[in-house]
């Protein structure tokens, strides 16, 4: 079995990686749903929609209440209900032990997600996390399964292009895994949501269950 390959830096997407933050989601789309269509909201899309942008999701949920035309208001509200919300998603396996493994080996690491930058940031400063880079969404011209968000992070992290095969990215969505594969560097898969056969069909070249097996790995090196 191929072992990871001694990273260079580290990228890491965020719901499903660090955190699980599926609920907090969930209940604030339910929210603003129901606050701007006074119904009640469809189930969330998870085979079409999982990972991708909260744009793609809003206009999914805005077609489904028969106005596509308030997507963009559905998607802003939904964003002021998951902030004001307050409640912190439950943290991963072995955050916080790769963390202090990057920081011990002086690894640059950093966060690109398809959520808002200000969700991330509440979320470090709530669960104390040691993440000083991080881009949400709103810092890039195109969303996942575009590679901009990962390609963006390793620019400003100063990871040049003769060590993408040395850079490791971890991501749990077929969204993210795309573009991750098409990022150049190295697609890690996390079975937080998908099976392995998924995860490899849309790039991964290696597959663990959470942070904590792949940390586990990284520390024998």
């Amino acid at each position: 079995m191929k072992k990871l390959p001694f990273p260079t830096a580290v990228l890491f997407d965020f719901d499903g990686v660090i955190v699980d933050s599926m609920v907090c989601h969930h209940t604030a789309w339910k929210s603003a749903y129901q606050d701007l269509f006074n119904a009640d909201i469809c189930p969330f899309p998870k085979t079409t929609h999982s990972g991708k942008s909260p744009y793609k999701i809003a206009e999914y949920f805005a077609k489904y209440g028969g106005d596509i035309s308030k997507a963009a208001a559905l998607n802003t509200l939904k964003q002021q209900h998951l902030i004001n919300d307050g409640v912190a998603p439950n943290l991963l396996s072995g955050v916080r032990e790769i963390q202090s493994f990057l920081v011990a080996k002086n690894i640059s690491y950093g966060i690109a997600s398809n959520a808002y930058t200000a969700f991330i940031e509440n979320t470090i400063k709530a669960l104390s996390l040691n993440f000083e880079v991080y881009m949400g969404v709103d810092k890039f011209k195109k969303p996942k399964p575009s590679p901009i968000p990962y390609l963006t992070l390793a620019k400003y992290l100063g990871v040049q292009e003769k060590h993408f095969k040395t850079t490791l990215i971890f991501e749990d969505s077929l969204t993210g895994m795309q573009a991750a594969r098409d990022s150049g560097m190295v697609p890690v898969g996390l079975l937080t949501q998908y099976s392995e056969k998924e995860l490899k069909a849309n790039g991964a070249q290696f597959i663990f269950p959470t942070l904590l097996e792949a940390y586990q790995e990284l520390s024998k090196q």
